[in-house]
């Protein structure tokens, strides 16, 4: 789930497009911020976290696309992303706003995603022209295979961490 800017005040749901998983080409154990299995059949997870996620306890290899929400709506998601420190997280393409500048020298690999994703609405529909771009982070070695995939596969450009 994201909250894309053409659509604030409409709705907050927003689903990651199926060839981003195509393109990494891997397999999660948990989906964090999801609306749930039947709704997003795609998503290559066993675990589909629905509700209070932040509240509840993150288990193994974990996708990420939480709502993106208001100014620095993204800041809790991603604290707790990376204490989790095992998974994608999906962001918005904001390299100038003050968190993105925070988070991003925590990943292990950064992909900026080559195209602007037209994210499926609840619908089952693609949205139109999203307003910015978007970034991939990975915490641990599962996420930054998954990004070198990505990347292998043409979905974007990969940054990654050398410590």
């Amino acid at each position: 789930m994201a909250l894309h800017e053409q659509s604030v005040g409409r709705t907050d749901e927003w689903y990651t497009p199926e060839s981003v998983f195509e393109a990494m080409c891997t397999h999660f154990d948990m989906d964090v911020a999801s609306p749930g299995q039947g709704v997003t059949p795609w998503i290559p997870a066993d675990t589909f976290i629905t509700e209070d996620s932040l509240s509840c306890d993150w288990e193994g290899f974990v996708w990420m696309n939480a709502p993106f929400g208001g100014r620095n709506g993204l800041v809790p998601w991603l604290d707790k992303f990376f204490a989790h420190g095992n998974g994608v997280a999906l962001t918005p393409d904001r390299t100038s706003a003050p968190w993105w500048q925070d988070y991003a020298p925590r990943a292990d690999a950064i992909l900026f995603v080559r195209k602007k994703l037209k994210f499926i609405g609840p619908d089952g529909q693609p949205g139109g022209s999203p307003a910015q771009g978007t970034t991939l982070m990975a915490s641990g070695a599962c996420g930054v295979n998954a990004l070198q995939n990505a990347a292998r596969a043409g979905l974007g450009l990969l940054f990654w961490s050398i410590r």
